[in-house]
């Protein structure tokens, strides 16, 4: 019998979606003798600490404990450091982070806002008296020194902990020295502001100063008595932050790197190897133009190696551009239909592959992630996989049906696989591309297991993930529940146990469970990504509903009953659908919606949309507090359940107030939800536990 303390609601609130205990952050050491990482002791435990796998025996020892290092006080964190976990959705504690030199023998990382080093070969650690709070401290390819940043400066210090000093120090309150900006961080995924030069003599710093950004308040109705949080927002047709970039030298010497910044203001990723010159990525504000520069370290100077230009957008991608061994350049691109790999000049991939990352560049071969492309004679729906790409051909590393992904160094493979049928993840150690180990991990076990069909609906064989009631034997039609995300960069269905454990959860409640990723959604071809473009509301539901319908031909769906739930796009999309589509939905969950869509920023909402001061009607066109389907007496009015975080910096509540709003005027019965102190991510065990629950009483009251 489950009781309420066991119940799945509440161990998937304390275990973080049964992520904690797993082994994450993996670094390979270039001579293969070690492999870095990062795990907590339970799956209970939010508190990471630093471990080392030796190889070739596989013996794990520990290399860090925050908990020793602390002395068992309670882990303080600056606004800052709260502020880079929230851009980077993390919500662990203890070593969240680390850095490493570059024979992975020395590694840097902060508690509680101060510096601490360990060393990967002793164990022995230490704590750098160093002015603080602490962020984002890196160590110098040869190890002798830390660069980190304190109070909006770049600072760097002697790894004994000798000779600390500003390299750069901040000229107003606004300025800040080797962060990400909000933009940068939220939807560029450059989450750093400073590269160490090869020969560890110098950095690249990022200066980025927000004093064009429009101020907004975050407040805290649950606590008048304190002032509103002054947030730096850049909502769509407003200003960014400036952002520079500067070469510092050790010695003091300081030299400004010189582009074309009011063309291509994004600086959006920058590469520092022995490979070759600094690489630095910058974009248009339109996202239509690419520049790939390289960098004269000594004068600042300037020159293009390659540019991109696209006519509806161009995408960003993790671990390009780089550098080959030989001095190549490696980047992702999109070329005649397809999303290729190109080194050099020459792609190296063709449409039958489509990748996602660059995972580690040799001198022999490229490591990439990718899915079947749309020229591929089948699809395999939710799989993403682990490639060698070289001049002789492509060879696929991980075998299992899957999600897999993989960190490479020194002949050493980590291959991080999760499957559709073993919970969790799995981290297998490969050398010479045999397996020697594999690192533990204590997750905890769900204690269920989707009973999820993966498949594909429509004309467009738009993929599904179909979820039924694991004590389901009959073909009587069962109450739908779309579950969706469907908007970019965001897959959801996947080919791994524990991404569908909330879905079975409600399937298990006595739902048929839907999850459609249609257009917009990553991993099936940039037309297939880029087909939203003006248009993040009609593609995009029409998608939901082509795939409902569909599958209801093969799968026991009441279409009389259909409910829809999701979070942030997802939000959006669950508000259209009953809005726009009351015919097809009956209720919606919409949580964290971004329903008025100037209030959202700038180089997510541009991409899809343009500028709203040129193109004011496509703005009004896909937000959803002017929808016609708010005050239209013929549609039937759909129960709503409108749900959002009042401590929300990213999709502020001012977005579910809003809709709330036009709700009220146009006479629509809503329940509204609010969360106080909780931002976008919910990590509070018994919000996170409670909302689950409310969400079932919701849908079961509409629903009948």
């Amino acid at each position: 019998m489950t009781t309420e303390s066991d119940s799945f609601p509440r161990r998937h609130a304390r275990t973080q979606r049964f992520t904690l205990g797993a082994p994450r952050g993996f670094t390979v050491a270039p001579d293969g003798a070690r492999v870095a990482f990062l795990r907590s002791s339970s799956g209970t435990d939010r508190a990471n600490s630093l471990w080392v796998l030796d190889l070739p025996d596989g013996a794990e020892r520990l290399a860090a404990d925050p908990g020793a290092l602390l002395g068992g006080a309670r882990e303080q964190l600056s606004p800052e450091e709260r502020a880079r976990r929230e851009r980077s959705r993390e919500g662990g504690a203890g070593i969240v982070g680390y850095a490493t030199d570059a024979a992975v023998e020395l590694a840097s990382f902060t508690l509680s806002g101060r510096l601490f080093t360990a060393s990967l070969t002793t164990g022995e650690t230490r704590e750098l008296a160093v002015p603080g709070p602490v962020i984002d401290p890196r160590p110098a390819p040869d190890g002798r020194h830390i660069a980190y940043v304190s109070q909006g400066a770049l600072r760097v210090v002697g790894a004994g902990g000798e000779g600390d000093r500003a390299l750069a120090e901040p000229e107003t309150e606004q300025v800040t020295y080797g962060l990400a900006e909000f933009i940068a961080a939220e939807e560029m995924s450059r989450t750093r502001g400073f590269w160490w030069a090869p020969g560890a003599d110098r950095l690249l710093v990022a200066r980025a100063d927000d004093t064009p950004v429009t101020r907004w308040w975050i407040s805290d109705p649950a606590h008048p008595d304190r002032e509103p949080n002054s947030v730096a927002y850049p909502a769509a047709g407003t200003p960014n932050a400036d952002v520079r970039l500067f070469v510092l030298g050790l010695d003091g010497e300081r030299t400004e790197v010189l582009w074309d910044r009011d063309r291509y203001p994004y600086l959006a990723r920058v590469h520092w190897s022995e490979a070759g010159a600094p690489l630095v990525l910058v974009q248009s504000r339109d996202q239509r133009g690419l520049l790939y520069l390289a960098v004269d370290p000594d004068t600042g100077a300037t020159r293009m190696v390659h540019a991109d230009e696209d006519p509806i957008w161009l995408e960003l991608f993790a671990g390009a551009p780089c550098w080959s061994p030989s001095g190549q350049l490696v980047r992702i691109a999109d070329e005649g239909g397809a999303r290729v790999l190109a080194v050099g000049e020459r792609p190296l991939t063709s449409g039958q592959l489509h990748i996602r990352a660059v995972l580690d560049v040799g001198a022999d071969d490229t490591l990439v992630s990718a899915s079947t492309g749309a020229d591929a004679e089948a699809s395999e729906v939710g799989e993403i996989h682990v490639y060698r790409v070289s001049e002789l051909g492509v060879e696929r590393v991980s075998r299992e049906p899957g999600v897999h992904s993989a960190v490479r160094a020194g002949g050493v493979t980590v291959l991080v696989s999760a499957t559709p049928d073993t919970p969790g993840t799995r981290a297998q150690v490969l050398t010479d591309g045999k397996p020697t180990a594999t690192v533990r991990s204590y997750a905890e076990d769900p204690g269920l297991s989707p009973r999820v069909t993966l498949t594909e609906g429509g004309a467009r064989r738009i993929p599904c993930a179909v979820l039924m009631p694991r004590d389901y034997h009959g073909d009587t039609p069962l109450p739908v529940l779309l579950d969706p995300y469907g908007g970019p960069h965001g897959q959801r269905v996947v080919a791994a146990h524990n991404a569908h454990l909330t879905s079975q959860w409600f399937a298990d409640q006595g739902f048929a469970v839907v999850v459609a990723d249609g257009r917009g959604t990553p991993g099936r071809s940039p037309a297939w990504e880029k087909e939203i473009k003006d248009d993040l509301a009609e593609i995009v539901l029409q998608d939901q509903v082509d795939a409902l319908r569909s599958l209801a031909e093969r799968f026991p769906l009441d279409l009389g009953r259909v409910a829809i739930r999701g979070w942030s796009f997802g939000g959006y999309l669950s508000a259209l659908a009953v809005l726009r589509r009351p015919d097809v939905f009956h209720a919606a969950v919409v949580g964290a919606p971004v329903t008025d869509l100037r209030l959202y920023d700038t180089h997510y909402q541009e991409r899809y949309l343009g500028d709203p001061n040129e193109r004011p009607d496509v703005y009004r066109r896909n937000s959803l507090i002017d929808d016609a389907g708010l005050v239209d007496a013929a549609e039937p009015h759909r129960p709503m359940m409108v749900i959002h975080g009042l401590a929300d910096d990213n999709v502020v509540v001012a977005h579910s107030l809003r809709l709330s709003s036009a709700l009220l005027a146009a006479g629509r019965p809503h329940e509204v939800l609010p969360l106080s102190g909780v931002t976008h991510m919910t990590p509070q065990e018994t919000v996170a536990e409670n909302l689950l629950n409310l969400q079932l009483d919701f849908l079961r009251r509409s629903l009948g």
